[in-house]
């Protein structure tokens, strides 16, 4: 009897041992497929090999934190042994899948958000789907039943927790990145401090072309990388300084041809996190503005570089300084509530500030130039859109960007217009014609028409764009009337990586933006490869920022600043400025110009 009591003691300890719940985590960390099992108390190391089908030692040697045992709530990589399973033949998988084939530079959440279907699903009809490495032509199964499932807010949860397990198991010195619209493989290694050579060799040989939002990154696991890139064209964002209610007029004299023009520059080029990537460009374009002005103006121009970081007292101690007291062109800084010491120090001297980035909005002083155009003419160009005998139509998605739609609706004031709310239906599941994905209806006709797409994010802009230019191609193919069209856009979606640009000529895509600097243009193509031979790298929006500051007023501080730069059109590349004092509320000196970004039926672009 005892015998047999000690035989079930026994087999109830190994029952327990081998108790453990296989998790349903999968994970590719550098190619190799792996469980992400979370600890509960009383597992052994015993029971996951047992449970896994993985020994002990395998187990060990994934997890080198496992030296001390295992720990309650602690994540532990495990080798996926693969399971035997029956291959369909190939009628029954096309008839029960999409096959989707991997384009260059296409990601797992793009191609997820494109049929609207799960990231965990694809992977789980897809066993060797690694989601940081798809390969230009590999087949991926889409399940046909579950296209047009997913919404936007629960693929982006799904993508960042996937994400989240990878980096609670990540090699200690490495970790995840999702990357986001406006990232460029340059920002990125200098955000990371590492090469750019040295970020591509961590993703598998990635190269710059290639690199789109919603990649899965593997980085050094220091820096502030999960901050999104500043846009140089956008209001910065920051606390709002203390209006001042008197405002002194400067008169600004312009200096002799033969004196020297001494620039004091206040940049956050450096941070207690590290070097600020996004200045240094500003920086670097600047500095070849500097020598365009020197080599065809002939004049002599200092310029002083001081950090400013984020910090008041920072900002303060540079202005006490003789090396900034020197100075007679001050450009920034570029945070508004750093601006109060500038300013008292320039209008007691009169010397010329200019904010080369930030859309002010509390400051008052008439030694300020801003180069950011007036908000408050954002839509000027577009009157002629939305005052002709055009019919409006708001086009929205379950996601609004309601920014956007105050700026059109403040822009269409009385104007009568009508609204369309677009759902996605792929087309091996669309209805009729007038269903929800259909946008047929709307391009019937022979009147004029202009669309507004309220949509916040570039899946649901796409679809949009090619749904109406499907529509105008299958109208026109069956000899109906069609409207002729245009688009008004929104500039954010310049940001989306991976939107098919020819969908921007197809349907006349109008935008109204702050800079606009392409390489169609001969003077940014001179200017692009001037900074490459100086830099090594092509220049990002700061850089063009930067260049046109100094093109600016370097040369218009020996003449056209005693007239308050007013008067004068200025395009040192291909974005026009043109100030004006802004007598109320405030006494500044704004860039007015906003430029309209025509694209064409005929693949060209045109600028207002």
């Amino acid at each position: 009897m005892k015998r047999i009591c000690a035989i079930a003691v026994l087999l109830c300890w190994a029952a327990s041992a081998f108790a453990v719940r296989k998790s349903s985590t999968i994970v590719y960390i550098d190619g190799a497929k792996y469980y992400i099992h979370t600890v509960l108390p009383g597992e052994t190391l015993y029971g996951l090999s047992k449970t896994y089908g993985v020994g002990e030692q395998a187990i060990r040697a994934h997890n080198p934190g496992l030296a001390d045992g295992l720990k309650a709530d602690a994540r532990v990589k495990i080798p996926f042994v693969a399971e035997s399973a029956s291959v369909l033949p190939e009628r029954k998988l096309k008839k029960t899948f999409d096959m989707h084939y991997v384009v260059r530079g296409e990601t797992l959440y793009g191609i997820s958000r494109r049929y609207a279907i799960a990231i965990p699903t694809l992977m789980e009809d897809n066993p060797n789907l690694d989601p940081a490495q798809l390969k230009p032509g590999q087949r991926i199964l889409v399940r046909k039943k579950q296209i047009g499932k997913e919404p936007e807010h629960e693929a982006r949860a799904a993508w960042e927790e996937y994400r989240n397990t990878l980096n609670s198991v990540a090699e200690q010195g490495t970790a995840y990145y999702i990357v986001q619209p406006g990232d460029t493989f340059y920002a990125l290694s200098h955000r990371y401090e590492i090469s750019e050579a040295e970020l591509s060799a961590l993703n598998d040989g990635l190269q710059a072309a290639d690199l789109k939002a919603g990649a899965l990154l593997k980085v050094p696991s220091v820096g502030t990388a999960e901050s999104e890139a500043d846009d140089a064209c956008d209001t910065l964002r920051q606390v709002p300084a203390e209006p001042r209610d008197t405002v002194r007029e400067i008169v600004f004299r312009a200096l002799p041809p033969n004196e020297t023009l001494r620039v004091a520059l206040l940049l956050p080029v450096e941070a207690k996190e590290g070097a600020n990537a996004n200045y240094l460009e500003f920086y670097q374009g600047f500095l070849l503005g500097i020598d365009s002005v020197r080599n065809r103006y002939g004049h002599s121009v200092d310029v002083t570089l001081f950090n400013t970081r984020h910090d008041l007292q920072t900002v303060e101690e540079i202005v006490a300084t003789p090396e900034f007291r020197r100075s007679n062109l001050i450009v920034g800084p570029v945070y508004e509530e750093l601006l109060p010491p500038v300013l008292a120090y320039a209008e007691e001297h009169e010397i010329p500030v200019v904010s080369p980035l930030a859309r002010l909005t509390q400051t008052n002083s008439d030694a300020v130039f801003q180069l950011s155009p007036d908000a408050g003419r954002k839509y000027e160009k577009e009157a002629e859109l939305v005052g002709s005998d055009r019919r409006v139509t708001l086009i929205y998605t379950e996601n609004t960007d309601r920014e956007f739609e105050r700026e059109v609706l403040d822009l269409l004031g009385d104007t009568p217009y009508a609204r369309h709310t677009y759902k996605f239906q792929h087309p091996s599941v669309r209805s009729a014609e007038g269903g929800p994905g259909d946008l047929t209806p709307l391009l019937k006709g022979e009147e004029e028409k202009l669309f507004v797409v309220m949509a916040d994010n570039e899946i649901d802009v796409d679809r949009i764009l090619v749904s109406l230019a499907s529509a105008h191609a299958g109208l026109t193919g069956r000899g109906l009337p069609v409207s002729r069209f245009t688009v008004l856009g929104n500039t954010r979606w310049n940001r989306y990586n991976n939107i098919d640009r020819t969908m921007f000529f197809k349907n006349r895509v109008v935008f109204t933006s702050t800079y606009h600097a392409k390489r169609d243009s001969e003077a940014v193509r001179r200017f692009d490869s001037a900074y490459i031979r100086a830099f090594g790298t092509l220049p990002t929006l700061y850089s063009y920022r930067g260049y046109d500051t100094a093109a600016i007023f370097g040369p218009g501080m020996f003449a056209d600043i005693e007239y308050d730069m007013e008067g004068r059109r200025y395009q040192p590349l291909q974005t026009a400025y043109l100030f004006e004092l802004e007598q109320t509320p405030r006494r500044l000196h704004v860039n007015r110009n906003w430029t309209r970004v025509n694209y064409n039926s005929d693949f060209t672009v045109t600028l207002e």
